[in-house]
């Protein structure tokens, strides 16, 4: 006997497209897991440009790895660790590893802020994070502001489980997509209009799928806004190491602790090491919150996504050899900015040109405006079926990025080595 499945039996979540899998930006991952390019067993299959996977410095770390056995519990060096590291761990996790993260995160940032280990909680990648935070700070039906555009997982990261909303910012290439105060205050009203309650903004810097970085400026004004309106911010730094050129980059961290009118509890810093140092497998997501009851509050919800305490102990060995973490840093910049050239020359070459402030991140923002036949998001899309499945490249069109303009695309510069 067959029996068929009714949605009725199963949770909202579960009968539910919240995930957001109905996206341009899943249905081309879809698209290369079922036909992915080898250069040798399937050299007509889709060739992977929608993961920004940083590969390039990887040699460092595998030297590094062989010149440590005693960081990893499962070498014979590191062996009699083993009981002691792969018994019970509470989720505050270990002393070391925060000490480490804390020390990391201040040397990415050009050692100009600190940063307290105790206020240090880990969760299960940036994605964690992310649901952590917004888990902490908002109810169902309330909302975040996101400048557009911005990364599709979001979409999914702090909305399916949590019901919270995201309302976008507008941006526009006119003044190479930067956040305004004109366009925070139009989305705030817009979603008082909507009766809906905004309870936080977020911002990704350096930004996703830019590549560009918030001026001083900006981020003051984005404070100021945030102050006035008694809303939380949240910034997304995870891409903070992979600056290549000048400017620098400036962390909130350090825009708070200037002479700036600005109430800490509103502030949270997102951070991982997914991106920074490659390792996203590793799933090392960090909330960092000037609000102590957040840090509790998050502590308590990182039980249900906590970093291994193997992956703990071994980051912890990595990240305190002061020695290797600035070769890693300067060389991964070096890489990076080499990498970014080829690719622009190369688009270049083809007549492609990009978003000429991208000096960040593992992609770029690219200007197929001329290869659309209208400019709509109906013919973005058309272009869009041609590059994944003529020309069998996985990108994603900008509409999946919430971009308010049709033809813009995100450029991986696949960073492998």
């Amino acid at each position: 006997m067959v029996f068929k499945l009714n949605n009725h039996l199963l949770s909202r979540i579960a009968s539910s497209n919240g995930h957001g899998e109905d996206s341009p930006y899943f249905e081309g991952w879809k698209a290369y897991d079922s036909n992915p390019h080898h250069p040798m067993e399937n050299p007509n299959g889709i060739i992977q440009m929608g993961l920004a996977e940083n590969q390039l410095s990887f040699d460092l770390i595998q030297d590094w790895l062989k010149n440590n056995p005693k960081a990893s519990i499962c070498t014979p060096e590191g062996v009699n660790e083993f009981r002691e590291i792969a018994i019970f761990q509470d989720y505050h996790g270990l002393p070391e590893f925060r000490n480490a993260v804390a020390k990391f995160m201040a040397k990415v940032r050009g050692n100009k802020v600190t940063f307290d280990p105790d206020r240090v909680v880990m969760n299960g990648g940036a994605t964690g994070a992310h649901e952590t935070i917004a888990f902490c700070l908002a109810d169902p039906g309330e909302a975040f502001l996101v400048p557009t555009p911005y990364y599709p997982g979001f979409d999914r990261d702090l909305r399916w489980r949590t019901g919270v909303k995201l309302i976008p910012v507008d941006s526009e290439s006119s003044n190479n997509f930067k956040v305004t105060r004109e366009a925070l205050e139009n989305a705030y009203e817009m979603a008082k209009l909507d009766n809906i309650k905004v309870k936080g903004l977020l911002i990704t810097n350096p930004s996703n799928p830019l590549g560009t970085m918030l001026d001083r400026e900006t981020l003051r004004s984005i404070v100021r806004f945030i102050n006035e309106k008694n809303i939380h911010l949240v910034c997304d730094e995870i891409y903070a190491a992979t600056v290549f050129s000048q400017p620098e980059f400036i962390s909130i961290a350090e825009i708070v602790q200037e002479d700036i009118e600005c109430n800490l509890n509103l502030v949270h810093i997102v951070y991982s090491l997914s991106k920074d140092m490659g390792f996203p497998g590793l799933r090392v997501g960090i909330i960092y919150s000037y609000n102590d009851a957040v840090v509790s509050c998050a502590r308590k919800m990182s039980s249900f996504g906590l970093v291994s305490s193997q992956t703990q102990y071994m980051i912890a060995s990595m990240l305190s050899d002061d020695e290797f973490v600035g070769k890693f840093i300067r060389e991964s910049k070096t890489r990076m900015a080499a990498r970014h050239r080829v690719f622009t020359d190369g688009l270049a070459q083809a007549s492609i040109k990009c978003l000429e402030t991208s000096n960040a991140g593992l992609f770029l923002w690219m200007d197929l405006r001329g290869l659309l036949k209208e400019k709509t998001f109906e013919d973005e899309m058309a272009l869009w079926r041609v590059i994944i499945h003529e020309v069998k490249l996985n990108v994603s069109p900008g509409c999946s990025f919430h971009c308010t303009e049709p033809g813009w695309f995100p450029g991986l510069h696949r960073q492998h080595g």
